[in-house]
Parts: C-alpha cells; structure tokens; sequence
C-alpha cells in the first residue's frame, strides 16, 4: 500500500486526545514539534470501580459513568498541561474497537469539540493507540513488531511501514488479561485480575502447578490461554494455594507470549518489538522480554492501560504520516481489525 509523505507541522501542535472504549475515561494532551518529537503533556484517567461487584465490565454502567465523568476529566487534562482549551489544535477519539455505547461518549464528544474550535479531527483506531502509547518513550518509526497484550486483546502485528499492519498472530480464544482476570476470580485474587496475580504471584511457588505449554511445535505465531484456563481450574479444584496458582499461571503466560512474540521476531527480521496493553505492565513479563535479544520499547509509566494520551499519540502519528482528518459523520464499531495488508 502507498503510505503518504512525512508532514510536519511548521509550529506546535497540541492534540487532545480522548479514550472511552471500556470502563476507563482517559484524555490526554500531547505536543507535536516541527522536527517530529512528540511531548507528553497530560494523562488524566477516571478508571471505574462500579465493576468490580460484578467481576467484569458492565456495558450500561460504563456508558454512564463517562457521560458523568468526561467534562471533569478534560478539565483535569488541560490544568495538567497548563493549557486552556482553544490551545488545543487537533482533537483524536477513539472510534473503535471497544463497547458501542462506551465509545459513541468519547467519539461524539471529540468531534463536537473538534467543530466547536474549528480543529482537525482524527478518529483513532484503539490498538493502534496502544501501539503508539510507546512513543512516550521512545521514536516510533517502521519497520517493527507490535505485541499488543490486554483485557480484550492478544495480537501481534508486523509494522513493514508507517500506517501498515499486517497481522501475523493472535489468541486463539481468550486474551491474556481475560485468562488473568478469569483465574485470578477463581483464585479469590480479586478484580482486576492482573495486578492481583501478579502480586500474589511474588508469594507463591511457580513450579507448584505445572502447565503445559499451548499450541506446541506451531508453525504460525497464535496464542492460546483456555488450556492454560481449564488446567488452572482443576488445580483449583486440587487444593491448589492461591498463591502457587497465581506464580505458575502467570509464568506459563508469560512464557508463551515471550517465547511465541520472539519466535516471530527473528522470522520476520525484526529488532524492534513494542509490546503494550495493560499486560505490559506485567513486571515479569516486562523482565523476560528484557532477557531477549531483541530491542523491547514499553509504554511510559501509566500508559499501560487504557488512556487519552495514547490516543493523542496515535493522532500525532496521523498528522505526521500527512493522513487527512476524519470526517465527522463516522460512527463507533465494535469490531474494527487494525490490519490492513
């Protein structure tokens, strides 16, 4: 595919960037300079904890609580940045993939602030974002590889060019954070579960529960958890510690994304590997990516999970790839595949 020239701006640009896709109500603002740096300027993120009763996100109620919650979240995001709102040259929201509802808050309100300051408008994709979350840290430029690792996600992408997404893994059933969630929920850990299993895994045996790795001597690059699930569950059953679950499952997990993610690597000639996602937090999984040979960029301390200024980032990009602005008549989709090649 034809992937437009470099456009960058000849002065500043700040661009407000808003994620509502699940239970977060994230904006952030970021600074796009004429020489392609960008600058983390804000990052103000409302998580939900009206869930937790229910052991996972509740659409309806999510819906609500960014209908009550954004205008003081962008309040929260411009006294941040130090910036009042007509600083504000471009407006990014996330269009999908995520929870309708959710996203029609965020995406509706980024486009009538969008029209009401006379700003482009750029509808982002939301794994895209959490590609471009790692631009915090460092310049993000193609080729690479993208792992991106969370609650609803498992998928690995090739990136040959900027703008290109070539898919060439993904699970095969549960993401990795749902199969956190889920074992850390049996395992009476609490919600949300990956920073419940990870802590309780920092007290437990990880040779305790011996799983079996998943998708054995594949050829491609997918994941697999619910086996990992299933073998959870019976050692629950078994009497299994809390604790002992937690450390083993979450070295399975991580094994078999490390190992699988630098399998594909190496076959697509690959240095650079993001891997993001509110996995990525994940300090076990952030340890052995770093025992690799491979050049591992992380997203920025609070950019894990789901936030505005990861989308703001992913609008930087857009501006600076020279892709147009969005028109204001496009709707949220659920389902949305990033790949496009």
């Amino acid at each position: 595919m034809s992937v437009p020239a470099a456009v960058l701006p000849s002065v500043p640009v700040r661009i407000l960037g808003i994620d509502t896709s699940c239970d977060d109500t994230g904006v952030g603002i970021v600074e796009l300079l004429p020489d392609g740096r960008v600058n983390l300027l804000a990052n103000r993120v409302w998580s939900q904890t009206v869930h937790a009763r229910y052991g996972g996100v509740m659409p309806e109620l999510a819906s609500r609580e960014h209908v009550e919650r954004i205008d003081e979240v962008m309040g929260d995001a411009l006294r941040e940045a130090g910036l009042t709102v007509t600083d504000i040259g471009a407006v990014a929201a996330t269009s999908g993939p995520g929870l309708v509802g959710a996203l029609l808050v965020g995406l509706m309100y980024g486009k009538g602030l969008a029209q009401a300051l006379n700003v482009p408008f750029h509808a982002a994709h939301h794994l895209e974002g959490h590609i471009f979350a790692a631009a915090s840290e460092a310049e993000l430029r193609a080729p690479f590889l993208a792992l991106v690792v969370s609650g609803g996600h498992t998928h690995l992408f090739d990136v040959p060019r900027d703008g290109e997404y070539v898919l060439v893994g993904a699970t095969l059933d549960d993401a990795a954070g749902e199969a956190f969630d889920k074992i850390a929920r049996l395992s009476g850990l609490g919600y949300p579960g990956g920073p419940a299993i990870s802590e309780a895994a920092t007290r437990g045996n990880p040779d305790a529960v011996p799983f079996k790795e998943p998708l054995q001597g594949q050829k491609t690059f997918n994941f697999s958890f619910s086996g990992l699930k299933t073998a959870a569950l019976l050692a629950h059953r078994g009497g299994a510690a809390p604790e002992d679950l937690a450390a083993s499952f979450q070295r399975a997990a991580v094994n078999v994304l490390v190992k699988t993610t630098t399998r594909a690597a190496h076959a697509h000639g690959r240095r650079t590997v993001v891997v993001s996602g509110g996995v990525a937090a994940n300090t076990a999984l952030r340890e052995a990516f770093r025992a690799t040979d491979l050049n591992v960029v992380f997203p920025g301390r609070g950019l894990n999970t789901d936030n505005g200024a990861m989308i703001a980032l992913a609008g930087a990009a857009a501006i600076r790839a020279g892709r147009p602005a969005s028109p204001l008549d496009g709707g949220a989709t659920a389902y949305a595949p990033l790949a496009n090649a």
